[in-house]
């Protein structure tokens, strides 16, 4: 019996979630259809495999001052420690880190110009004309910005 893949609505998929979860396990492309939209359903584990192969870390670990830093090329973060295994758990910590704060990644991923500009200045386009110097709530005048 072969598992099924695609199910046609939210019913059938929760009457047969074990069948969902089963396909996704297997590595099986699974979609879920409700109203108009379709999902599709992987497992985790499988979805961080695809992130990891798509962005290589190609991170270095050099012998630095009496210890060790990791470098990962594109990425403002870096371990260091005495010893090489503390400088990755430091570089593990500061990706945690990054990553807590990341939040705006999926933002910009899952909005149109559109949205991320509504997002940006908390209006439409068609946003009130602003003079020479002047801006807007909440956004801060460039000089008003110092880097933390």
């Amino acid at each position: 019996m072969s598992t099924p893949r695609h199910f046609d609505s939210y019913t059938q998929a929760r009457n047969q979630f074990r069948a969902v979860l089963d396909a996704a396990r297997l590595g099986l492309v699974t979609t879920v259809t409700r109203d108009k939209e379709r999902f599709v359903v992987i497992a985790a584990d499988q979805l961080r495999d695809e992130f990891a192969a798509l962005r290589p870390a190609n991170a270095a670990v050099v012998a630095e001052g009496g210890g060790w830093a990791v470098i990962i090329p594109g990425l403002p973060v870096h371990g260091d420690g005495e010893t090489f295994d503390e400088a990755v758990e430091d570089a593990v910590r500061a990706l945690r880190e990054y990553a807590e704060h990341r939040v705006v990644v999926e933002l910009v991923e899952f909005s149109t110009d559109e949205q991320l500009r509504e997002w940006l200045v908390g209006r439409p386009a068609a946003g009130p004309a602003v003079g020479p110097g002047q801006t807007t709530s909440p956004v801060p005048a460039t000089d008003d910005l110092v880097p933390a």
